[in-house]
C-alpha cells in the first residue's frame, strides 16, 4: 500500500483526488489537511463522499506517508516547501503551477506521462501539468516528434467553470456564467510557457509562435481545444502517426468521429480527432480539466512513481448523458 497525504484538501482538485484514492486498491489516505476545515468530516465539504469515507480534515503527519499531493493555490507550494522540512523519503506531486516552467532546473520532473514516463518512474518530485497545457500538448506531441511543426500553431480552447477553482469570482458567478462565453488572457495564458517547453523537448528547432485563445465556457467540466497548423501529411498519414505515438499510452485515443466533451468528463481520457483542410491539419483534443487535466493525471503519476500499473484506480466511466 502507498500511504498518501493531501495538502489543501478542500478544493476541487483535492475532492477529485479523494474520489479516486478512496477506491484505489493500493492507496491508503493517511491524512487530508485543510486549515479552514480542521476537524470537520471530509464529506461536509465534498458532499458526494458521504457514506464513502469517515475521514476528517486533520493535522499533517509527514512521517506517515510515502507521497504528498499538494493541492494548494498557485504560488503556495513554493512557500510551503520553504516552510516545511519533509522527510527525504516522501515523494511530492504538486498540482500548482509553481514548478512547471523549467521543472528540471527546480528539481522536479514535468509530469506528462505521454512524454516523460521514463523520467517520472525515477522521480522524487512531480510538477503535475496544467489542464489547458495537457489538452493542447497531447494534440501537438506527435507532430513535434516527427519534426512537423514548421509554421505558427493556432489554438482556441474552451474550458468549464471548474477550471477557475472553487472560490467564486465575478466571472464564475452563475448569473454571469450562465448562457455566456468569453475570451480571457488571449495570447498570454500562463500555460503557454509549459506548452512551449514541452514542444521544444521533442522539436528543439521549433521557432514559430503558438497562438492560444482561451475561452470560458458556460458548463462545469471539460476542455475542448481546436488546433490547426500547416502540415504536409495526408489525413491518413496523420492518423497513423498519431496512433503510433500513443500506442503505449493507455489514456489517449484517436477517434474517427469528431468528439464531444461528454466522452471524457469524469475520466482520465484524452480523445483526439484529426482532419485535413488543404495544407492545414486540424486537431481536436478533449479532456476533463479536473481529471486528466489535474487529479487523474496526478494519480497516474503516483502509479508510475511506485511501480504500479499506470491505469490502476483510473478505470472511470464518463457520464454520457
Amino acid at each position: 500500500m502507498v500511504n498518501v497525504g493531501i495538502i489543501g484538501g478542500a478544493g476541487y482538485t483535492a475532492g477529485e483526488l479523494l474520489r479516486i484514492l478512496i477506491w484505489h486498491p493500493q492507496a491508503n489516505i493517511s491524512f487530508v489537511q485543510s486549515t479552514s476545515h480542521m476537524g470537520h468530516p471530509v464529506s461536509d465539504v465534498h458532499r458526494d463522499l458521504l457514506g464513502d469515507t469517515d475521514l476528517s480534515f486533520s493535522e499533517a503527519d509527514y512521517k506517515a506517508i510515502d507521497v504528498l499531493f499538494i493541492c494548494s493555490g498557485h504560488g503556495k507550494t513554493k512557500l510551503f516547501l520553504e516552510e516545511n522540512n519533509l522527510p527525504e523519503t516522501v515523494k511530492i506531486i504538486d498540482l500548482s503551477t509553481d514548478f512547471r516552467p523549467k521543472a528540471n532546473e527546480k528539481g522536479f520532473v514535468y509530469g506528462l506521462p505521454e512524454i516523460n514516463k521514463d523520467k517520472i518512474v525515477n522521480a522524487d518530485k512531480i510538477a503535475n501539468p496544467g489542464c489547458f497545457a495537457t489538452c493542447i500538448e497531447l494534440g501537438l506531441l506527435p507532430l513535434a516528434k516527427e519534426n512537423k511543426l514548421k509554421e505558427e500553431v493556432h489554438i482556441t480552447a474552451i474550458t468549464g467553470s471548474t477550471g477557475a477553482g472553487q472560490n467564486p469570482t465575478s466571472t464564475s458567478h452563475f448569473s454571469w456564467k450562465n448562457n455566456n462565453v468569453s475570451v480571457y488572457k488571449a495570447f498570454t495564458h500562463q500555460h503557454l510557457a509549459e506548452i512551449t517547453e514541452t514542444v521544444l523537448q521533442l522539436q528543439p528547432s521549433f521557432d514559430k509562435e503558438i497562438n492560444f485563445i482561451p475561452v470560458r465556457g458556460n458548463f462545469s467540466r471539460g476542455i475542448m481545444a481546436t488546433i490547426y497548423t500547416d502540415c504536409d501529411w495526408s489525413a491518413e498519414e496523420a492518423v497513423e502517426k498519431y496512433k503510433i505515438y500513443y500506442k503505449n499510452h493507455p489514456f489517449v485515443s484517436i477517434s474517427n468521429i469528431s468528439p464531444d466533451v461528454k466522452q471524457v468528463v469524469n475520466t482520465n481520457k484524452c480523445v483526439l480527432y484529426l482532419e485535413k483542410h488543404g495544407s492545414k491539419l486540424m486537431i481536436i483534443s478533449v479532456i476533463d480539466n479536473l481529471l486528466k487535466g489535474a487529479s487523474g493525471q496526478a494519480v497516474q503519476n503516483m502509479n508510475l512513481l511506485f511501480g504500479m500499473p499506470e491505469i490502476l484506480g483510473l478505470g472511470l466511466k464518463p457520464v454520457g448523458f
